[in-house]
């Protein structure tokens, strides 16, 4: 089994034993794999790229084709104990949206993200003037999914906004997790667990 990120490890131990797990944008089911093996989670997913969902669905996971925009609005209130957006929220056309419907349909989520105000990223724009193309954003301005650029900073004004409860934080940088001082700074990642 291949290796998580450090994002999703830590969100995989955080997942309780035997919940039913929602994962929103799973790629090609790395954590869902984790959480059916491990925790015994009955575990969906959702994915846009049709070849993430062929990948997943060839490790032998319950995944559909589906655009988390337009597609979380039809699932049923509570429907899993937990729902997962990891490193999607930026993608997302309205991402305050989403985020209401990731706590509509799950008791409680795990969300990840890029931390746009990571201090090598300020530090290129600021050298160079341009947008940055660091390791945790390896690609150029006019590549990325990325279409909504949020700082931890930004996220947390968005959870007050929405009265939104954080049952737990985590940051990571150079893929190892950092302690939460200054983490609007320091974190290249972050992940939050939260509750309405």
């Amino acid at each position: 089994m291949s290796k998580l990120r450090a994002d999703l490890a830590r969100i995989a131990e955080c997942v309780p034993q035997g919940v039913r797990v929602l994962d929103v944008g799973c790629g090609d089911g790395a954590l869902m794999a984790v959480l059916r093996d491990r925790k015994q989670a009955d575990a969906r997913g959702i994915e846009i790229d049709p070849e993430a969902v062929e990948q997943a669905v060839a490790r032998g996971l319950s995944v559909v084709q589906g655009d988390a925009d337009r597609d979380l609005a039809d699932y049923p209130d509570a429907a899993f104990d937990v729902a997962i957006l990891s490193q999607t929220l930026q993608t997302a056309r309205r991402p305050d949206w989403l985020l209401d419907q990731l706590l509509r349909v799950g008791q409680e989520a795990f969300v990840s993200f890029p931390n746009f105000a990571y201090w090598r990223m300020r530090f290129a724009l600021l050298a160079k003037g341009r947008m940055p193309v660091v390791r945790h954003l390896p690609v150029s301005w006019y590549e990325t999914p990325n279409i909504h650029h949020l700082t931890v900073a930004d996220f947390r004004e968005l959870l007050v906004e929405k009265g939104v409860s954080v049952t737990g934080n985590w940051f990571f940088a150079g893929g190892r997790e950092i302690s939460p001082s200054r983490a609007n700074w320091r974190a290249e990642h972050a992940v939050f667990r939260l509750r309405r």
